[in-house]
């Protein structure tokens, strides 16, 4: 393994006790994560149904057999996978990571999960005397392969201590936000802030185009104004251009916006704004738009406006 430094300059090595890491869920954000961590100097075993890809392998990555391998050779086990049922049964299943922990290791979860089972999973987890954080991450594919990620924690200070060197290899933005389920909290948060903005953007650039103005122009001119934000930048080019290949697939957001809505349910509160945006995800979906990029609502716009972003009007 080569040394790597952290950005305060500690050295990793063998010795240190938390050097070998396990990476569970190698998929278009789980393999560049997990190539950004070798490449930070870091001991990878790493697990999918799927065989991890040659790149890993090349740079040093260790195959496993099982999660119940990773967690029986890693030090901190890392979960990137798509949904609460998958990191339940990564964890607890058969041949699971429970199965291979020992006291003192810690799991990171990073998927995109139930705050609520959350809780649940950081519970059994601390009764095998290891710890639990809950890490989901913002920025897509892009931010994983540029080690950009946003990460919001959940868990306690002391194994957060001990995993933000990890964390700095694979994003920038790295806020402990509180206790178990914090962080799931903060992503499905962050999730209705990006879908009813990609919604409110795709209602001004429709208008706009419909008014007979050009929407590429009025996309620019709000850029410099108050109305200005990353989703006007990024979707809004990709509505103008329309170039809607993921990114990050629609599928994926609706899962996200269920997860808020089911946890809004559950703690007697109402979103409205945040159904009715997924009803418009639900409209790309049932035209066969599961896996288009989520700056595609605009689409399920369009076909109530029976006009399209770019055409004359």
């Amino acid at each position: 393994m080569r040394a790597a430094f952290d950005r305060a300059g500690t050295k990793y090595s063998k010795e240190n006790p938390m050097s070998k890491v396990g990476f569970i869920g190698l998929g278009i954000m789980g393999t560049p994560m997990a190539a950004n961590l070798i490449a930070g100097g870091y001991e990878l075993f790493l697990y999918d149904i799927h065989p991890p890809k040659a790149e890993l392998i090349d740079k040093g990555g260790k195959a496993c057999a099982s999660a119940k391998e990773v967690a029986q050779k890693a030090d901190i086990v890392i979960v990137m996978v798509p949904d609460t049922p998958d990191v339940d049964a990564v964890l607890f299943g058969k041949n699971g990571v429970a199965e291979g922990l020992s006291k003192g290791k810690i799991v990171v979860d990073m998927s995109s999960i139930s705050p609520i089972e959350t809780k649940e999973f950081a519970k059994k987890i601390n009764a095998l005397g290891c710890d639990y954080l809950d890490a989901p991450v913002s920025g897509g594919e892009v931010g994983a392969k540029a080690a950009s990620l946003t990460i919001m924690i959940g868990g306690p200070q002391g194994a957060f201590d001990k995993v933000k060197p990890l964390f700095e290899l694979m994003g920038k933005n790295i806020t402990l936000v509180g206790g178990n389920g914090d962080g799931q909290t903060t992503k499905v948060a962050n999730q209705i802030i990006v879908a009813l903005t990609i919604e409110a953007v795709g209602e001004a650039l429709l208008l706009a185009a419909k008014a007979g103005a050009d929407p590429a122009k009025v996309r620019q001119a709000l850029m410099g104004g108050f109305a200005s934000s990353r989703i006007l930048e990024l979707h809004g080019d990709r509505m103008v251009k329309r170039t809607f290949d993921p990114g990050f697939r629609i599928e994926l957001h609706q899962k996200d916006l269920n997860l808020a809505l089911s946890t809004a349910r559950k703690i007697g509160l109402a979103l409205p704004n945040t159904a009715t945006a997924q009803e418009l995800f639900n409209a790309c979906a049932s035209h066969g738009g599961s896996k288009w990029d989520h700056s595609a609502m605009v689409k399920a716009l369009e076909m109530l406006a029976n006009f399209e972003i770019g055409q004359k009007a």
